[in-house]
């Protein structure tokens, strides 16, 4: 019996410290993760995931990565669409690494935000609010 008062207690102070923002892991960040690289035919597919961890509904996002090669070297520079991106919402978007082989690639660079806008317009804090992750053995960075 007083497990379960105990148990029951806990649960009667949960609802100030949890809210549905913490459940969606909403941070209030913009999450760019560099998922994989895949070759494909010679060339190497790059799989970009976004995950809008903020309260803002994205109806632009655009996203300047540049490619480098092992020796440092720029290889690619490309505009990467990411929107819409409502709030909670996690985006695949696919792309070709400029003819670059998946063993050549040294890194990605989140260069810029080339565009960004929410329903009420233009936003220019959209670069402040991305953080960037790779998985696998290639630095995606800021």
């Amino acid at each position: 019996m007083r497990r379960l008062a105990f148990a029951l207690s806990l649960l009667a102070t949960a609802p100030a410290s949890f809210s549905p923002a913490s459940a969606s892991g909403a941070d209030g960040s913009l999450l760019a993760e560099l998922n994989k690289l895949e070759s494909s035919n010679g060339d190497c597919h790059a799989y970009l995931v976004t995950q809008n961890r903020t309260e803002i509904s994205f109806a632009a996002l655009k996203l300047d990565i540049v490619i480098f090669d092992t020796d440092e070297i720029v290889v690619e520079r490309l505009a990467v669409d990411a929107a819409p991106l409502p709030p909670g919402k996690t985006y695949l978007q696919v792309f070709e690494t400029g003819g670059l082989a998946c063993e050549r690639i040294g890194r990605l660079l989140l260069n810029d935000v080339i565009a960004c806008a929410d329903d009420s317009g233009t936003r220019d804090d959209c670069l402040a609010l991305v953080v960037t992750r790779a998985r696998g053995s290639v630095d995606f960075i800021l």
